[in-house]
């Protein structure tokens, strides 16, 4: 690596405005219609040196704005008359490949005509083959599906001038390095590669040394707000540890939970537990199919699960708003997934709790989280986690499925409609809304779920009879 720049988060890189960078006006008019003011220090570390042309490793954990320092990069270096594919974003899930794609959309407003497509598995090859016979500027993807369009020649990358791989630590945890090599072969080697990491392990030095052309180094610092995020550490027995769970839950009462387990058997094993205490939990592991995970996180995006139960892999690109506690229900051996994993909560101008169950062999894993923050765990007794006797945590919304999506050309708005206008709801009481191409997912207040599934179901909506039904009651 022919430069090293260490970067603290609390640097005076931050807060630099927008305005500083060589962006075309529109770029920054459309930055500021955004609400992008200032850069976060991940932007102003390295956006300087992508849109100078540089290879770039960047290493700074998820919620750091991350997304909008390369896709401002590579978007500069596009040219929309051309209509080949000019960038790719390479990503370890299909979750975190559908975040990059609207933000990506978002921050290309400013630049007409620009054509982004999304090539995951999971998703049926026909009408993604038809997307890319009509031509795209930008394809975000996972390394699988990518290679299978590679090879049946419905892709073609000899144009490429920007390759981001995105978290690629978790690809290479998720053992795709090869098929990033396999990727790699097809693209143009005249390409920028911008990297980006939440934490280094030995196969980034690999990546970096085959794929790029003397990168340049971003580090920011890993640590978070301590005034944000409130940590405590609780020993346990092992057998204690899946019902320490629930009297943490129980005494701190988190509307939204995230709980990390080091195994999908753990994460199995600590549903069941709950689910016997009343608790409406579910599990994100890499056995489930496409489609089971892309429901779990939409229920629990929605609000109307209160507890996520997840691997480190499984739950990697995961960002949910208003998460108000992270519990570690086993301790990771490394000490920056343990900061990656809390840093989940406390986001933006909110607090959170980071709440860790350890037992007497895991405390050399808490040495080395100590090692990496600087300071002292603060332990508190099992023994102070008082029953409330508010009964189970119940989560606020519920979410219905509508059988129906964009195929059927249904909007957003047209579901929204179907709630406050014959139903007679307030907006207020409805939550999100997520059309797939077959399916149609909302999210409305507990207290009207029942009236208003009777409601949609039998309903109309664009003149046509719809069916719905309510996800995990």
């Amino acid at each position: 690596m022919s430069k090293l720049r260490s970067t603290d988060a609390a640097s005076g890189a931050c807060g630099l405005p927008f305005s500083h960078l060589s962006l075309a006006p529109a770029v920054l008019a459309n930055l500021q219609q955004l609400g992008y003011l200032h850069m976060t220090p991940v932007q102003a570390a390295s956006l300087p040196i992508a849109l100078a042309g540089h290879d770039l490793i960047a290493q700074a954990k998820t919620g750091s704005g991350k997304t909008a320092a390369f896709a401002l990069a590579l978007l500069a270096r596009l040219d929309p008359r051309r209509l080949d594919v000019q960038a790719l974003v390479l990503c370890p899930t299909r979750e975190l490949a559908e975040q990059v794609t609207q933000e990506l959309r978002r921050l290309a407003r400013s630049q007409e005509n620009t054509k982004i497509l999304t090539l995951c598995g999971g998703a049926t090859m026909r009408p993604q083959l038809a997307s890319l016979a009509h031509g795209a500027h930008i394809v975000v993807g996972t390394p699988g599906r990518i290679i299978d369009h590679l090879e049946r020649g419905s892709l073609v990358l000899a144009s490429l001038s920007t390759l981001v791989l995105d978290e690629a630590d978790r690809m290479l945890d998720m053992g795709f390095f090869d098929d990033i090599a396999a990727v790699v072969k097809h693209c143009s080697p005249r390409r920028q590669t911008l990297l980006f990491s939440a934490t280094f392990p030995d196969g980034i030095a690999k990546l970096s040394a085959q794929f790029m052309r003397q990168p340049q180094h971003v580090k920011l610092e890993a640590q978070h707000e301590a005034s944000k995020i409130r940590q405590r550490f609780y020993e346990v027995r092992d057998d204690q540890r899946l019902h320490a769970v629930g009297l943490l839950l129980d005494h701190y009462r988190p509307g939204s939970t995230l709980a990390f387990c080091n195994t999908k058997q753990q994460c199995r094993d600590l549903v069941d537990v709950l689910t016997a205490q009343g608790l409406q939990a579910l599990a994100l592991h890499g056995d489930l199919e496409q489609r089971d995970r892309d429901q779990v996180l939409l229920q629990f995006a929605n609000r109307s699960c209160s507890v996520l139960v997840a691997t480190d892999v499984a739950a990697r690109g995961l960002d949910v708003e208003q998460l108000e506690a992270v519990i570690n229900v086993d301790i990771s051996p490394d000490p920056e997934v343990h900061i990656h994993r809390i840093g989940r909560t406390g986001r933006a101008d909110q607090e959170g709790w980071a709440l860790s169950l350890a037992s007497l062999d895991e405390m050399p894993h808490v040495a080395r989280i100590d090692q990496l923050q600087g300071r002292d765990s603060e332990w508190h007794p099992l023994s102070e986690l008082s029953p409330s006797g508010a009964g189970p945590l119940v989560p606020p919304m519920v979410t219905l499925q509508i059988l129906g999506g964009r195929k059927e050309k249904i909007r957003p708005g047209d579901v929204l409609g179907a709630l406050t206008g014959e139903a007679g709801f307030s907006a207020a009481q409805v939550g999100k809304i997520k059309v797939t191409d077959f399916s149609t997912y909302v999210a409305v207040e507990r207290g009207i779920a029942e009236v208003a599934l009777r409601k949609l179901d039998g309903g109309r909506i664009k003149g046509k009879r719809i069916k719905a039904r309510a996800l995990q009651e």
